[in-house]
């Protein structure tokens, strides 16, 4: 299948921000680099490809940073006979870690956190009347965590969110627009976006947004720690910039994959 190389999904300036609790900041440091020397609201570079599962109906492979996560979609099926009849569609998911996918090994596992989240993160733009009396179910697996295990609105979530939407459209099933993830997190008075795991142990406040980009609708909003007014409102429109560059992506990944299937 095709691939596209990664490209970061949206650059800013960063704001020079003050100095907070170590290590993070040190004494005097107002030019504080981030780990891995992006700007305060630079993106990782996002690489993604779709058709990674070749006995799924549909599948995805994303790579952000050190964040590495395939998907696979299964169904439409026939809903099994215990469930009540409904006129519309189902969708399952299901998020879950490799025993390697954290540094401390031995820890993988299912997520059911992170399974429910993804959930309100699709459902929304999944047109389900489409496979009444059927159920899809979406399997991801995260293969290298870049982010915390335990965080559940930053860590590796708003990359599965991305991958998902991806597996759902490589499947074929209808949706009204992908869903794209991106989250902030608050350090002192600077807002970081798409956070590492040093940033993460060390955030006063986390917030991801999950939208549809083409239609500008917010799919799912969640957030922790204290936050003002002002903070919330730039977080949240950083992250719909964000989600709109990151959209062109995966819309680039699903024309270049679309085009090699006809060659």
């Amino acid at each position: 299948m095709a691939a596209k190389p990664g490209s970061a999904p949206v650059t800013y300036s960063p704001n020079l921000g003050q100095k907070t609790r170590p290590p993070i900041f040190k004494d005097n440091d107002l030019d504080w680099v981030r780990p891995d020397g992006r700007g305060f609201h630079q993106c990782r570079p996002a690489f993604f490809r779709t058709g990674a599962v070749n006995s799924a109906s549909g599948s995805a492979y994303a790579e952000l940073g050190s964040t590495k996560v395939i998907v696979s979609v299964f169904g439409p099926r026939e809903s099994k006979k215990a469930m009540m009849y409904s006129d519309t569609g189902r969708l399952n998911c299901n998020v879950s870690y490799t025993t390697f996918a954290t540094p401390v090994r031995g820890q993988g596992s299912d997520h059911k956190e992170f399974s429910s989240m993804l959930l309100k993160a699709l459902e929304g733009a999944i047109m389900l009347e489409t496979f009444p009396k059927t159920t899809v179910d979406v399997f991801a697996l995260v293969l290298e965590s870049g982010g915390s295990f335990i965080t559940l609105v930053t860590g590796d979530l708003p990359v599965v969110i991305s991958c998902a939407s991806l597996a759902l459209a490589d499947a074929g099933i209808m949706m009204y627009d992908l869903v794209a993830a991106v989250s902030v997190s608050c350090l002192g008075k600077n807002l970081v976006i798409d956070p590492v795991l040093e940033e993460e142990s060390y955030q006063d406040g986390s917030l991801m947004l999950t939208c549809m980009p083409s239609r500008y609708e917010v799919t799912q909003l969640t957030f922790t720690g204290e936050w003002s007014t002002p903070d919330i409102n730039e977080a949240m429109q950083l992250c719909l910039d964000a989600c709109s560059k990151l959209g062109k992506v995966m819309r680039t990944c699903l024309k270049e994959a679309a085009s090699a299937s006809q060659e």
